[in-house]
């Protein structure tokens, strides 16, 4: 993934966790929609590893039942 795709990433997630999310969308949209195939893959699996890091929230795995 190019670094400046990364940073668009890492500031939209920013924005998102301070309710900024249409200034989120602002910046990350471009960068998602000029992606090639396989940076677009890229970004899918960032996005996916990086939930957390637009909620803000820090989940556990999955709770065993006892």
């Amino acid at each position: 993934m190019r670094p400046s795709t990364l940073r668009a990433l890492n500031r939209a997630a920013e924005l998102t966790r301070q309710n900024r999310l249409t200034e989120a969308m602002l910046i990350a949209e471009p960068v998602i929609l000029t992606a090639d195939e396989y940076e677009g893959e890229e970004i899918r699996r960032w996005l996916l590893d990086h939930v957390t890091d637009f909620t803000g929230e820090h989940h556990e795995g999955p709770k065993q039942l006892p």
